[in-house]
């Protein structure tokens, strides 16, 4: 003890030379005369008791269970040892702010509070968000965002009234089998550790947080966790200078404020085998303050650790920690004797003045810096509320977005293009939650997810699909847990892979090294490291799949050696929508909560039984909801998934698509007349009705017929002379449950049209064409309707669950209920379509007859507001598009467009009246409606059943309900 004793005055000695009080440094403000004065002033009036107080951070816990006890013991803490500050572990936002506030109130200088929030406040607290990893970071390109990131950290820890975030981590992580750090690395490259470490600590700066680098001078190769050893790095000083010092001479030169010195064996720094850098005068003076020129806060990894306290070289950690050149001691094994070994070491005068005053001053300094010279108390109010605003949910939804990284995309299958000839099957790997990426990757295409207890079995199973994705799901608990495939799949890995009849695309919601346990991936179509299994990264993954965006991400370390650092590959941007926040597309949440009051007034007014609203901008669905039941009787709650029966909607999303794609190939024109359209009208008042016309509802044409009267019997109930219960020769037309229509009465419906007059010369919106243009369409192409539009546009588009006659696809549950019909059908009219002459054509109509989701009519409008292209295809011209999206007869005061709803010219109409007057859309009889408008990039859509159990509530359409909606996302927007 006596050899170390005269080490440790010598090197004291030598310390005093470099301990100066001059005001330099990163921990000085611009108002460096107000800050020296302030420093000065609470120093003169400290005792040597309060002095060395102020080196002691403790650790305390917020979680609620233990609120009382840990107020006491810190409140010792402050009254005995006056502490200079605490370190928030575990608990809750709220336990942490009461204490926050009480303790502070208690302790007669300020105290620093800091915490571990390398990715956020998540890593101490509940109820709060977490940011993505480091690992995962490293892999964004983008230092602006990185910087974001940083600064919303920053933002939060001020607002729970922390001071000091003992991040970032800037080790070099080149050993993949490293236990602590892992994942907490941004990688293994010193440039990259350094550029991203940076980007993100002047982030959090910004904000006015007191940021350190830690584990100086590198943990990132190592093997043992320092928690409960003592690593050693054994490499010479000019691979030590070149890689693990990098970045924190990086981080030094742009003003970094404190250092956390790690307890590790670094006998090349140190001078000493088998000391802790932490207790090194050597590592602290020579490299860190003369050669690195750092001038900030050093403070001890927690001094309660293996690490340090396995070490039999001292008789006190904390005093040899100070002495060696630390200025916060942190967490020390027993406060009691660390404290007065220090107070004693002072007071006998082992420690000068000089070397106290300069730690001591260091710290008010950085106190002064984050603003406890005017100390405000935490705000309690909405705590949780405001830590989890929607801004730090987008970035980190912006994050994982730059982050994924393609590693393999081979015949650019990744965005999954022609969804028409693809038949697809999800496999789940590994333990975890895969859900959110299951159903994320359904809102873009039908996906089975195929199980079997045996490869034979699994891959007779996959004999039916043509693409494969294998999801490795794996714990995103912590940053710590290994992450491994099993000896079972990766053997299924390479059986599902080598499968001629499909492709197959591994995505990977694992940290990267776990790829190094595959040997080959030659027989894989395409691999993504998605690297976290977060519902955002989940979800984020799905939509690259699907081409939402483009592949950004760069591995950030060596994964595989086919994969090495930095590999990664751009992916095709195919036009579908994506899945976010109202922030991102210029929306206030706030005010588009008006939707959500406006619809409960709608429930509470019986307006509906249930309903879906959907709002999309630029690409991005923002607002999805679900509200009340399918009946007013109903358990079950209304899901996204639900079909409505579209009524009108109809028009605009089955045959005006046709027509469309017609006029482009010429099949019709805008001047083409009924006559030409079906050579029995030729003789008729129809004859000369153009196109244009018509589609415009000003070709004079009826409103509707009531073909059904005709075939009702004196009852008034369906005569048996056109009806049979179950389907017979001649009568194959199902009209409902039990009910089918005569084959010939199709023929009487276009009689019946041909024998109508025309109207007067004005405005008269009409079914009546529709019924034309879909015999039109029928014959041109020799097909239904229905199986037209399926295959020229719902499959292609991922609009599965747009269809007629949905009960040949669907669940009857799935489909919601529309009538409960006394006057023609005589039951409940649940998956056949409400629409009476649709009925009477088998269900399929030219204008009602279509049933969907919310989801599915905002793909066809999104088709519609990008021109005619969709999901990497394009299915109408630009031109085209707009040719229909025009209002041609305005002066005739007639606002339609062709085939599409414009809005109203000056009487009332179909929209808020906020629209552009380049908006479209279409409403329909069962309570629906769809908008799209270019000039605002917004599509709206809703859903409902109206007319359950009675068409005759027209509560929905007298009260305006759809277009205060409309209103309310218009008043909302920010930009």
């Amino acid at each position: 003890m006596g050899g170390f004793k005269r080490f440790t005055v010598i090197v004291f000695s030598l310390f005093c030379i470099g301990w100066g009080t001059a005001q330099s440094g990163p921990l000085i403000t611009s108002d460096t005369t107000a800050q020296e004065q302030w420093v000065d002033a609470v120093y003169s009036q400290m005792s040597p008791e309060a002095k060395v107080g102020q080196l002691f951070m403790v650790m305390i816990s917020s979680d609620s269970a233990l609120e009382t006890s840990e107020f006491e013991k810190a409140q010792k803490w402050i009254s005995q040892y006056g502490i200079g500050g605490l370190i928030f572990s575990k608990g809750t936002p709220q336990v942490q702010a009461r204490l926050t506030n009480s303790l502070q109130e208690r302790s007669q200088t300020p105290l620093l509070i800091g915490l571990d929030a390398e990715w956020g406040l998540a890593m101490r607290l509940d109820s709060t968000y977490a940011f993505p990893w480091n690992m995962t970071l490293g892999a964004i390109q983008d230092s602006v965002l990185l910087g974001d990131i940083g600064r919303q950290m920053g933002m939060q820890l001020r607002r729970m009234g922390v001071h000091l975030n003992f991040a970032p981590v800037v080790d070099i992580n080149t050993n993949p089998q490293n236990p602590i750090i892992g994942n907490r690395s941004f990688g293994e490259s010193p440039a990259l550790v350094s550029r991203h470490a940076l980007a993100v600590m002047k982030g959090m700066q910004s904000a006015g947080i007191l940021t350190t680098a830690k584990h100086f001078p590198g943990h990132g190769d190592t093997a043992v966790d320092s928690h409960k050893a003592l690593p050693q790095v054994l490499f010479d000083r000019q691979r030590l200078d070149t890689v693990e010092l990098e970045p924190f001479r990086t981080l030094i030169s742009r003003g970094l404020d404190g250092v956390m010195i790690a307890h590790l064996d670094v006998p090349a720094l140190t001078g000493v085998p088998g000391e802790p850098t932490s207790l090194s005068p050597k590592l602290l003076r020579n490299v860190l303050r003369n050669e690195m020129g750092f001038q900030g806060l050093i403070c001890t990894d927690a001094l309660n650790m293996k690490g340090v306290t396995g070490y039999d070289g001292v008789s006190n950690a904390s005093l040899s920690a100070f002495l060696a050149g630390n200025d916060l001691l942190l967490m020390p094994e027993d406060l009691e004797s660390d404290y007065t070994a220090v107070l004693e070491a002072y007071r006998s005068g082992k420690i000068s003045e000089t070397r106290m005053a300069s730690s001591v001053k260091k710290i008010l300094n950085a106190k002064y810096k984050a603003g406890l010279h005017q100390y405000v108390p935490v705000n309690t109010a909405k705590l949780v509320e405001t830590l989890n605003s929607g801004q730090t949910e987008l970035l980190g939804e912006r994050a994982m977005e730059q982050a994924i990284t393609v590693l393999k995309n081979q015949a650019d299958l990744i965005g999954i293009k022609n969804l028409d000839n693809k038949k697809i099957a999800y496999v789940k790997f590994g333990t975890e939650d895969h859900l959110p990426f299951l159903d994320h990757l359904r809102n873009y295409a039908e996906i089975d997810q195929v199980t079997a207890n045996d490869i034979g079995t699994l891959n007779r199973k996959l004999k039916d699909y043509n693409l494969v994705i294998i999801g490795m799901h794996q714990s995103n608990d912590s940053p710590y847990k290994k992450h491994s495939f099993t000896e079972k799949e990766l053997f299924w890995l390479e059986e599902i892979a080598r499968q001629p009849t499909s492709n197959t695309i591994l995505t990977v919601f694992a940290k990267p090294y776990i790829l190094s346990e595959v040997l080959s991936f030659d027989s894989l179509d395409a691999v993504v490291m998605a690297y976290q299994n977060s519902t955002v990264g989940q979800q984020v993954a799905a939509e690259l799949l699907f081409g939402v965006f483009e592949a950004r991400g760069k591995l950030p370390v060596t994964a595989h050696p086919s994969f090495p650092v930095g590999s990664g590959q751009t992916t095709q941007l195919l036009n579908r929508l994506g899945y976010s926040l109202p922030e991102r597309v210029g929306i206030d949440p706030q005010r588009l909560a008006m939707v959500d009051s406006l619809m409960q007034i709608g429930l509470d007014s019986l307006m509906f039984p249930g309903a879906q609203v959907l709002i999309a901008r630029h690409g991005q669905v923002v607002f999805q909801k679900a509200y009340g039941k399918p009946t007013y009787d109903s358990e079950r709650d209304v899901t996204n998934t639900d079909l409505y029966d579209l009524a009108s909607l109809t028009k605009i999303l089955a045959t005006l698509p046709m027509l469309m794609q017609m006029e482009e190939t010429g099949r019709i024109g805008f001047d083409t007349t009924f006559g030409e359209l079906n050579p029995d009208y030729a003789e008729t008042e129809l004859r000369d009705v153009t196109v244009l016309k018509a589609l415009s509802h000003y070709g004079r044409l009826p409103a509707w017929i009531a073909f059904y009267i005709d075939t009702l019997n004196k009852e008034r109930k369906p005569s048996p002379d056109f009806y049979r219960p179950n389907p017979a020769d001649g009568f194959s037309v199902q009209v409902a449950d039990r009910m089918y229509l005569s084959d010939a009465y199709n023929d009487s419906i276009y009689n019946r049209i041909g024998r109508q007059s025309l109207k007067s010369n004005r405005y008269r919106y009409s079914d009546v064409p529709y019924y034309v243009f879909k015999k039109f369409i029928e014959d041109s192409y020799n097909s239904s309707l229905d199986e037209l539009t399926y295959t020229y546009f719902y499959h292609s588009l991922g609009a599965n669950s747009t269809t007629y006659r949905p009960l040949e696809r669907f669940p009857k549950s799935r489909i919601m209920p529309t009538e409960v019909d006394n006057y023609f059908r005589y039951q409940i009219v649940q998956g056949y379509v409400h629409d009476m002459g649709a009925a009477m054509q088998g269900g399929v109509g030219g204008h009602a007859g279509l049933f969907s989701n919310a989801n599915d009519v905002a793909k066809i409008m999104q088709m519609y507001l990008q021109g005619g292209y969709y999901g990497g295809k394009r299915y109408l011209n630009s031109r085209t598009v707009e040719k229909f999206n025009k209002c041609y007869f305005c002066n005739q005061n007639v606002r339609r467009g062709v085939g599409f709803d414009k809005p109203q010219l000056e009487e009332p109409g179909p929209t808020c009246g906020c629209v552009s007057h380049r908006s479209f859309g279409h409403s329909g009889f069962t309570g629906t409606f769809t908008w799209a408008d270019p000039e605002t990039g917004l599509v709206y859509v809703f859903l409902s059943n109206r007319t359950y159990p009675s068409s005759s509530n027209t509560m929905l359409i007298q009260s305006g309900l759809r277009s205060r909606i409309q209103q309310a996302i218009y008043d909302s927007l920010i930009n």
